[in-house]
């Protein structure tokens, strides 16, 4: 698959990626996600993707122009009932819009796991026959489900087996932990920011999981609730693509408060 290959090379280089996904005010209009073109001029030339929903992608000012990869969410749910995901968009959308990759939201354990199951699976054959790259956000989620090295990896191996090109799943809290989850797949993972921490949290977790074996990251809140996303962005490229340790990586961070000072 000639064209899938060229178009995970967008978003991923070298085998490694820094997604930034953005795509979570269908779930709640939450902090941060106000003047979204903003955030993706802010870190366009550093991350490597976005995702984003359909509307954003139609009425943004700045997608058309953005040198890092677009990839379009094709599942929603509000958080009302947060693990119900369902399809409220299509591949053929996604390539109309010039989408580089889609992105589907799979809870395993949830109540409408079924439906969900279902519909990754035709997705997956969809996106074969357009030669367009499927990441699956998989997840352990649903009443008395724990998120556990055992749970994840269930998760990582679903995103394997069902043809997923890409998996995001939680991190299990350690290297160790999560070189064993990455055992059950040889499809590149990349791991969830989660709920908003602090940055050396969040720099230390993810060169955790790099030295596990992920493929990168896919950080949203993180990002854009940080008071500037371009030096996150700068920090996790560090780790990511030139393998740099948490406290060399962290050392961009520093250029805020320099610039705080000068002025």
């Amino acid at each position: 698959m000639v064209g899938k290959r060229r178009r995970l090379k967008r978003i991923m280089k070298d085998g490694k990626t820094v997604i930034v996904p953005i795509d979570h005010g269908v779930s709640k209009p939450v902090e941060g996600i106000q003047k979204i073109d903003t955030i993706l001029e802010a870190i366009d030339g550093l991350a490597d993707a976005a995702v984003l929903h359909k509307g954003i992608v139609k009425n943004s000012g700045y997608v058309e122009g953005m040198q890092m990869g677009l990839i379009l969410h094709l599942s929603g749910s509000t958080h009302y009932r947060a693990n119900e995901k369902v399809v409220v968009c299509s591949v053929e959308k996604a390539i109309e819009l010039g989408a580089d990759a889609v992105s589907i939201h799979v809870n395993i354990g949830s109540e409408t796991e079924g439906e969900q199951l279902r519909d990754f699976g035709v997705i997956s054959e969809i996106c074969d026959s357009y030669g367009m790259p499927l990441l699956a956000m998989i997840y352990p989620r649903g009443n008395g489900v724990e998120v556990n090295t055992e749970s994840v990896k269930h998760a990582v191996r679903l995103g394997y087996e069902l043809g997923a090109d890409v998996v995001k799943t939680a991190y299990t809290g350690s290297t160790e932990s999560f070189a064993k989850v990455l055992e059950y797949t040889s499809i590149p993972v990349v791991v969830a920011g989660g709920s908003k921490k602090s940055e050396v949290e969040l720099i230390r977790e993810v060169r955790n999981a790099m030295l596990a074996g992920a493929a990168g990251v896919a950080i949203g809140r993180n990002v854009f609730q940080s008071a500037n996303p371009a030096l996150i962005v700068k920090a996790l490229k560090r780790v990511i693509h030139n393998g740099m340790s948490a406290g060399e990586a962290m050392e961009v961070l520093y250029e805020r408060n320099l610039v705080a000072d000068r002025g």
